[in-house]
């Protein structure tokens, strides 16, 4: 289906009719087992030599399903969906890292990513190289003989930055590295990072695919065009795998060699499943998601603008605003909106944020995003509290940064609750100036 339009796709991409039922909508498979044929069909299915269903724990069909149309959507080969959006950034990573290897990553990352990659990848024997993406000749410096990655986001969490995808995917085709783009918070509706040279992209369907706030989830698109095996940089693809007789993924399965691995040997290792109910949820959001979108990145037009016209706020930083650095790249990046994320600061900092967040009456306070409802958060004292200060500063989550998820509720509702809860939270800061 890959010559008809993205709406046609979110509805209709990878999940035709039941074959054994007729079902319409996409089956709930609980399952965890599915029944071989016969001894040989087991066989062909554990040797990789068959696509099919051995255990729920490596392929599921409504997991299938889901995997298929995200895959269509982001204009990929294959995807593989997963339990979380962080465990999709370890998955992506699995097959391409061994121990005293490195990934070059974005100083603008969801406060979960930073800890993920400064931390815990240390664990593993990996390292991370932090660099300003917009600095593409530091990006450069950076990759040296044992970089096996290079990672962003397409629409920087929480700021709301966007990163210049195609100047970055330069650098790391220079490198001889996959460009790995976090999606989760455009979407492909809004950016198709695989365009603009990415190799591999990863979402949180937790946010903006699911879009309703049910269930966690994962996905690693991959494009099918890095030749992993030119370099001898990544064995693990290019080189006999012991668990299947020496198969070479690469060589065997080309495009699909990347997705292959992480169910064959990602999934079946790390365990980090997707269940089939919560593919499901995701399916079902997924088929409104242009809708959505649209709604959301008028909402957050009309609310940016009305935030940066009033003096209780220091900055915002919406891209989709003239006076935005990165205003620039939205035709090129996500032409069709800057998408429903960013940040504003507020006068009276750490303080006037707490009690902003407190003030609030229509916003959700909540450690999430990409939500139908509207929401907010403090992420220098939440999701980005375990960093420093510098840290927070540098992946645009300041101590007097509040940030934003705008929903799909009416836009003067939106504006009404803020203009309310700033008034509490500003008066006295304003009083003394």
């Amino acid at each position: 289906m890959s010559d008809h339009a993205f709406e046609t796709l979110q509805v209709h991409a990878g999940t035709p009719p039941d074959p054994a039922t007729g079902a319409r909508q996409v089956p709930i498979y609980q399952s965890t087992a599915f029944v071989f044929r016969d001894a040989d069909h087991a066989a062909a299915l554990f040797n990789l030599a068959e696509v099919g269903y051995i255990y729920s724990r490596l392929t599921n069909p409504t997991v299938g399903a889901l995997q298929n149309r995200i895959a269509a959507l982001e204009g990929g080969a294959g995807a593989v969906c997963c339990s979380s959006g962080h465990a999709a950034q370890i998955m992506a990573l699995f097959p391409l890292m061994n121990p005293g290897c490195n990934v070059v990553a974005s100083t603008r990352l969801y406060g979960g990513t930073v800890q993920q990659f400064t931390n815990t990848i240390r664990k593993f024997g990996w390292s991370c190289k932090w660099v300003d993406f917009d600095d593409t000749d530091a990006i450069a410096a950076a990759i040296d003989d044992n970089t096996r990655a290079v990672f962003c986001e397409s629409i920087a969490n929480p700021g709301g930055y966007i990163t210049d995808l195609d100047a970055v995917a330069k650098v790391a085709d220079a490198g001889g590295v996959p460009l790995i783009v976090d999606n989760t918070s455009a979407t492909p509706y809004l950016c198709r990072p695989i365009e603009h040279g990415a190799t591999l992209v990863v979402h949180s369907t937790t946010k903006y695919l699911t879009g309703n706030g049910t269930v966690t989830g994962g996905a690693i698109v991959d494009s099918g065009k890095f030749d992993w095996s030119a370099s001898g940089k990544f064995p693990s693809l290019s080189e006999p795998e012991p668990a299947y007789h020496g198969l070479k993924f690469h060589e065997a399965l080309g495009p699909m060699a990347f997705t292959f691995h992480s169910i064959a040997i990602g999934l079946r290792d790390l365990g980090m499943t997707m269940n089939p109910q919560g593919a499901h949820y995701t399916l079902m959001g997924i088929e409104t998601l242009s809708l959505r979108m649209d709604k959301h990145v008028a909402n957050a037009e009309k609310v940016a603008k009305w935030l940066e016209a009033d003096d209780r706020v220091e900055t915002v930083t919406y891209a989709g605003l003239e006076s935005s650095p990165y205003y620039g790249r939205i035709a090129k990046i996500c032409p069709k909106g800057a998408g429903a994320l960013f940040t504003f600061g507020v006068k009276g900092g750490y303080e006037a944020c707490v009690k902003l967040i407190d003030a609030v009456e229509l916003f959700s306070h909540v450690a999430n995003l990409g939500d139908a409802r509207s929401l907010i958060i403090h992420s220098a004292s939440t999701t980005h509290r375990q960093l420093t200060e510098e840290q927070q500063i540098a992946a645009g989550a300041a101590p007097n940064v509040v940030r934003l998820s705008i929903g799909i509720e009416d836009a003067d509702d939106i504006i009404a609750d803020l203009d309310q809860a700033l008034a509490k939270a500003t008066s006295l800061a304003l009083a003394c100036n």
